[in-house]
C-alpha cells in the first residue's frame, strides 16, 4: 500500500449528504477483482449521461476539479452496501483523502485499508472549506498526517484526530498484509519452534 505522510493538491466539493457506495461505483462495475481501471466509472451515474457524454454541471468533469486530489463532502459518506470497489474507485481516479462530517462505519475502515485517509471534522468546519473548495483550481490544500493539521487556501489551519494505529499504518503504507509482514521474524520463529514441539503437524 502506498505510503500517505503528506497531501497537497485541489479539493473537489462535493456538496451532498448521504452519497452512498452505490453512488461511488454503480453495481454494474463489481465484476472486477482488479483495484485498478475503476477510477473511469467513478461516480458514474453523476458524471455521465446514458449516451456516455459527460454532465457539465458535476464537479469532477469541471475543468477546474479534474486533478483534484481531496474530496469534501456532507454527513454519512460511503453509506449503504459494504463494497470495497468504492474506496478503489476513489483511489483510482486520484482522490487520496476525503473530509466529511461523518462516514458510514465499513467503508470509513475500507480507506484506510487502501491508503486513503477519510477525515471527520464538525460541520461548520467542513462548510468552511467546503466554501473554500469552491475557489476552484486555486483553491490548492495540504494535508499533514503526522502533524494531522489541514492547511487551507486562506491561510488558516485545521486540526484533526485520528486514531494512532490507523495513522501509524497509512504513514508506513500497511496494509493488512503490510501488518503480518511487520511480524515476519516472530511467525517464523514460532513455525520453527512448532516443528519441534508438534512435527505431527508437518508430515
Amino acid at each position: 500500500m502506498q505510503k500517505f505522510t503528506t497531501l497537497t493538491g485541489v479539493a473537489a466539493p462535493l456538496d451532498m449528504i448521504n452519497v452512498d457506495t452505490d453512488m461511488i461505483i454503480p453495481k454494474q462495475f463489481l465484476k472486477t477483482i482488479k483495484r485498478t481501471g475503476l477510477g473511469a466509472n467513478l461516480f458514474d451515474e453523476l458524471r455521465f449521461n446514458a449516451d456516455g457524454s459527460e454532465k457539465p454541471d458535476f464537479v469532477l468533469n469541471k475543468p477546474a476539479y479534474r486533478q483534484a486530489a481531496l474530496l469534501i463532502a456532507g454527513e454519512n459518506f460511503g453509506c449503504g452496501s459494504s463494497r470495497e470497489h468504492a474506496p478503489w474507485a476513489l483511489l483510482d481516479f486520484g482522490l487520496l483523502c476525503i473530509i466529511a462530517p461523518s462516514f458510514a462505519d465499513i467503508f470509513y475502515n475500507n480507506c484506510f485499508k487502501n491508503g486513503i485517509l477519510p477525515i471527520r471534522l464538525a460541520k461548520e468546519e467542513v462548510a468552511e472549506i467546503m466554501a473554500e473548495a469552491k475557489g476552484g483550481a486555486n483553491a490548492t490544500f495540504t494535508v499533514d498526517l503526522e502533524k494531522q493539521e489541514i492547511a487551507r487556501p486562506s491561510g488558516e489551519t485545521t486540526a484533526f484526530d485520528i486514531d494512532p494505529f490507523r495513522k501509524h499504518c497509512l504513514i508506513n503504507g500497511l496494509d493488512d498484509i503490510g501488518q503480518t509482514m511487520e511480524k515476519s521474524e516472530k511467525i517464523r520463529l514460532f513455525e520453527e519452534k512448532r516443528k519441534v514441539t508438534m512435527p505431527w503437524l508437518h508430515i
